[in-house]
């Protein structure tokens, strides 16, 4: 990701055009612009009826908050998993060097 320049991007979102002004490179906010773009049109195949496109955008953020949240929560268990092994075997090596 370039952080020293400023990118300016056209994408489209749900059939609408934005001008994008980020320091990400030009690809990943395309990326980011084309995911939101799948995620409310997930949010719209998934409706029973039409939706207001501000329901469809807010249920998008919705979703992808969800995953947000839930790959925080796993990167935590991860993170604790690796901590109580590193500790485990910290106490092996210094039971082994002080015998």
């Amino acid at each position: 990701m370039d952080t020293l320049d400023n990118n300016t991007v056209q994408v489209t979102i749900y059939g609408k055009t934005y001008t994008i002004k980020g320091k990400a490179d030009s690809s990943y906010i395309s990326g980011v612009a084309n995911y939101v773009d799948m995620k409310m049109r997930e949010v719209e195949e998934g409706a029973n009826a039409a939706q207001e496109e501000g329901k469809v955008a807010i249920l998008a953020g919705m979703n992808i908050t969800d995953e947000l949240f839930a790959a925080r929560q796993e990167k935590d268990k991860i993170e604790n998993r690796i901590e109580e092994r590193v500790q485990a075997l910290t106490e092996l090596i210094d039971e082994t060097l002080s015998t």
